[in-house]
């Protein structure tokens, strides 16, 4: 996190490094049935990855092989760099991640439960309550209980974009 300022105010972005990218193949309406590139993400690992025939080295060594859909007039050559010129004119994005793990967390932590009284003898502090009716007689699917927290994949929409350095391939996300 930093801040940059644009029209005599501080605005916090998040900085964010764009590996660098290589488009692999193409996907057609004709042959495959939709538009879409395939894009690889470039291993900057020192590591050597051996080809098919495991006596040669493979040309482009990708960390990571994704796949984007693209309008109809859209065309990229295969083993193109995709740079930073592509968020000329853009403001907003949306991007989509993992979200940090948190592990085994109890359901007022997990699903903000507000739990019951502290004082007067009461026994009930952060317990989850009653799970569900006498019949049926099984806990219905998506029941808001204790479990395994985070590591879920977040999509955040309509997210302003305020800086693009294209130099240093980074873009700074409000």
């Amino acid at each position: 996190m930093t801040r940059v300022i644009k029209n005599d105010a501080f605005i916090p972005v998040t900085l964010l490094e764009v590996p660098t990218l290589k488009v692999v193949g193409m996907k057609t309406e004709g042959k495959d049935g939709y538009n879409a590139v395939i894009v690889g993400i470039v291993d900057t690992k020192e590591t050597v990855k051996l080809g098919k025939d495991k006596t040669t080295l493979s040309k482009n060594v990708f960390s990571d092989i994704v796949e984007f859909p693209i309008h109809e007039g859209q065309t990229f050559e295969t083993g193109a760099d995709i740079t930073l010129d592509i968020l000329d004119g853009v403001e907003i994005v949306e991007i989509t991640s993992t979200s940090k793990g948190k592990g085994f967390a109890g359901a007022m932590k997990r699903h903000n439960f507000k739990g019951g009284p502290k004082t007067h003898g009461s026994k009930f502090h952060r317990a989850l309550g009653s799970i569900g009716n006498r019949k049926p007689r099984r806990t219905h699917k998506g029941k808001k209980m204790h479990g395994h927290m985070g590591c879920e994949t977040i999509t955040l929409r309509k997210v302003p974009v305020e800086l693009v350095n294209k130099d240093a391939n980074i873009i700074g996300l409000r």
